[in-house]
């Protein structure tokens, strides 16, 4: 299985701090275990599963989505206008 970050995950990830890495490192290898991990959206967002977790303190919403045995993994943010943007890039 090949992982791909889409380039909005890309700069989120770039500005985050080593220990918030680390966890959200943790958060990815549990979805690439198990890709039905999270809840499956409706809608405009079919097939589109999105994982939340806390970092730290802060809760984060991990957008994924499968494409055959590949996985993307499409956004990461706090849930403020996060299915707004979401929406946008797909």
């Amino acid at each position: 299985m090949k992982v791909y970050q889409s380039r909005s995950f890309e700069k989120k990830v770039k500005k985050m701090s080593k220990p918030e890495k680390d966890l959200l490192d943790r958060e990815i290898k549990g979805i690439i275990e198990d890709p039905s991990i999270g809840e499956e959206k409706k809608g405009d967002l079919r097939g589109v599963f999105v994982h939340k977790f806390k970092l730290e303190t802060t809760p984060y919403l991990l957008a994924h989505r499968r494409f055959g045995e590949d996985l993307e993994l499409a956004m990461i943010g706090i849930h403020e206008n996060y299915y707004r943007d979401l929406k946008q890039y797909l």
